[in-house]
């Protein structure tokens, strides 16, 4: 082990393993036999939203935090204080009171985490044009080739992202470093918070072998279940199956199991993948069915995906209303527009048509939007021939960016996201 390539994580000097560094006395020794040969990161933000939260309030540094809804919300994401009582993102706000009756709860700045995540993957974008966000908090980087650029190999620069994001953004990050994405992403889940783990090819198999078929991103509850039942509960399992007994029970995914339990995943890192939709939604302390209610719910949850889409660069030609009603009946009604749009505005006019529809005395528990059909936003918004007051409410929207940018995201908004 001494022989294989280390060095520190804090200082980024060569070291050895198991001995603190020579150069600044830092413990946080990385090393790997494949140290220098992976190229394939995963960066995932530690807590993202309570981690914001905490940077921005340091009286809550030592308190367990949970960001999310009230009585009959769910849990967006809590600190790691929280989770030590069993506090879980999408819980019930009402048990995550029952387990955790001391943790403060703060109501998400949406737009606020937006901008935080656009400038972090302003810090990717530094490394590598090859960078796939997953959501505003994780994304894929492929450092393939970056060595001569940043003067250093791609494990090298991956600690000093997580060590600049540290200082520059305040919040901590956990890296995940393979040769493909599948194992990455496996990877950055090892050693949270603030952590490094790598996985190279000559320990995948043993690796996975013991690992339930849930953990493979992709193969969600209905099919892993499905797994289960017909004796494939690891992944290990499914690496000693017959290649042609997958294929015939589970079709093109039977293949593309045998694969990736043998450690293999053929996907490229994408700058323009992955991401399908993107949507906000929340459940009500109580059932809503009045129009004026559920209208100012419906403004807030358009201006936190017109957030995310300008974070992303990203526009959307279709605009998606979601409600549940008090009986738990899902109803969805989707809008195509005739150019994509990432505008707040423009997502919510569009919204509330579908939503003056549906509010006839109906009482909702749940109310959501959201952007499908994305592409990159260049010849989002095009200005409109027939109707010129869209326009300005357009730039009204850009010009308000522009001062939520410098002077952060609530000090300025619209009248009707006041009322």
């Amino acid at each position: 082990m001494k022989d294989w390539p280390a060095f520190c994580r804090d200082c980024l000097v060569d070291a050895v393993a198991g001995e603190s560094c020579s150069n600044c006395g830092g413990t946080r020794i990385l090393t790997h036999p494949e140290l220098n040969q992976l190229s394939i990161a995963h960066m995932d933000c530690d807590a993202f939203y309570a981690a914001i939260e905490k940077r921005d309030d340091p009286s809550l540094k030592d308190k367990p935090l949970i960001v999310g809804g009230e009585t009959r919300g769910v849990v967006s994401t809590c600190c790691y204080i929280a989770r030590k009582y069993g506090v879980r993102s999408a819980m019930p706000m009402f048990q995550a009171k029952k387990l955790c009756p001391k943790a403060v709860i703060v109501k998400p700045r949406h737009s606020h985490y937006a901008a935080v995540a656009k400038e972090i993957r302003g810090f990717c974008q530094e490394l590598t044009p090859l960078v796939e966000p997953l959501s505003l908090d994780e994304a894929y980087l492929d450092l393939s080739g970056t060595e001569k650029m940043q003067g250093r190999s791609p494990a090298r620069t991956m600690a000093a992202l997580s060590a600049r994001i540290e200082k520059e953004i305040g919040i901590s990050v956990s890296i995940g470093l393979s040769y493909n994405k599948f194992l990455a992403k496996l990877a950055s889940e090892l050693d949270k918070p603030r952590g490094f783990a790598v996985l190279g090819k000559g320990e995948a198999k043993s690796f996975l072998r013991d690992k339930p078929v849930g953990i493979i991103r992709g193969a969600g509850k209905v099919l892993a279940a499905k797994l289960e039942r017909d004796g494939y509960a690891t992944i290990g399992a499914l690496a000693q199956a017959d290649t042609r007994e997958l294929a015939t029970r589970y079709g093109a995914t039977g293949l593309w199991l045998a694969r990736v339990a043998q450690g293999e995943d053929s996907r490229r890192v994408d700058p323009g993948g992955e991401m399908k939709t993107i949507s906000s939604e929340t459940t009500f302390d109580k059932d809503l069915s009045r129009l004026a209610e559920l209208e100012k719910i419906l403004w807030r949850q358009a201006e936190r995906v017109s957030a995310r889409a300008k974070s992303y660069d990203m526009a959307g030609r279709t605009i998606v209303l979601k409600l549940k009603t008090s009986d738990f009946h899902l109803r969805t009604r989707s809008t195509s527009l005739d150019a994509p749009t990432q505008l707040a505005d423009r997502i919510f006019r569009t919204a509330l048509m579908a939503l003056k529809r549906e509010a006839d005395g109906t009482r909702f528990r749940l109310l959501g939007v959201g952007l499908s059909g994305l592409a990159p936003a260049t010849g989002a918004d095009p200005q409109s021939l027939i109707d010129p007051q869209n326009d300005k409410r357009a730039a009204a929207e850009r010009a308000m960016d522009k001062i939520r940018s410098k002077f952060g995201g609530a000090s300025v908004n619209k009248g009707r996201g006041l009322r």
